[in-house]
């Protein structure tokens, strides 16, 4: 068995990130407002962290507009979804280890 240590991945060392990735594996997707809203943070600070996932292949975005406002929707990708719950097993593990 993987060390649980070695489950875990830094990109989501962040709890915005982690915040992030959470909202999107059980929503098919959210828009920025939604999220900045329930992540409580600054449109500067979200659009970083969500430009980090998006490189890294762990979220989608698609752009597109409602009336003449523009809106933009994240969703998780396949590879985020396999790599945040490798993560969250890695931190089980951890977990369950010292109780």
């Amino acid at each position: 068995m993987k060390n649980p240590i070695e489950q875990l991945n830094k990109i989501f060392d962040s709890r915005i990130r982690l915040g992030i990735m959470s909202a999107l594996m059980v929503n098919d997707s959210i828009n920025f407002n939604e999220l900045k809203e329930l992540i409580a943070v600054t449109d500067g600070n979200l659009a970083s962290h969500l430009k980090t996932l998006e490189e890294s292949g762990f979220i989608k975005v698609q752009k597109g507009f409602v009336g003449r406002k523009t809106n933009t929707l994240y969703s998780v990708t396949k590879a985020g979804e396999k790599a945040f719950k490798q993560h969250l097993d890695g931190l089980e593990q951890m977990i369950k280890s010292i109780q």
